[in-house]
């Protein structure tokens, strides 16, 4: 279609390619909003579930660790576990990023957005 005119059927073709990535990392965004991780402390006490965007949406308590003689204890399960949360969010984003760029052939290891 562009033969004759140089690099220019090339440029075409990247920015095609440019184009496809863009639109695929929209859809990965979107996902990683529906994919969720749950993270937990006190052997399953205090639980607490994040999208692999990172963004906390749910908090469950066990009730039997509402001890007002404990209250640090307990603020340290929360914490622990909404870490917990974040810590899988960020490796299940790395890993659905990572899926992304072997599927356009691109190292695995290569960071996306540039």
């Amino acid at each position: 279609m562009l033969k004759g005119l140089g690099g220019l059927g090339d440029m075409a073709k990247m920015m095609k390619t440019a184009q496809e990535m863009q639109a695929k990392m929209a859809r990965m965004q979107e996902e990683l909003e529906q994919i969720t991780v749950t993270g937990e402390s006190g052997a399953g006490l205090v639980k607490a579930t994040a999208t692999a965007k990172g963004e906390l949406t749910a908090l469950d308590i066990d009730p039997s660790i509402f001890n007002p003689d404990e209250k640090e204890v307990v603020e340290d399960l929360i914490l622990a576990a909404i870490k917990d949360a974040q810590m899988k969010a960020a490796e299940r984003s790395q890993e659905e990023m990572r899926k992304l760029t072997e599927s356009m052939g691109l190292p695995a290891d290569m960071k996306l957005p540039f």
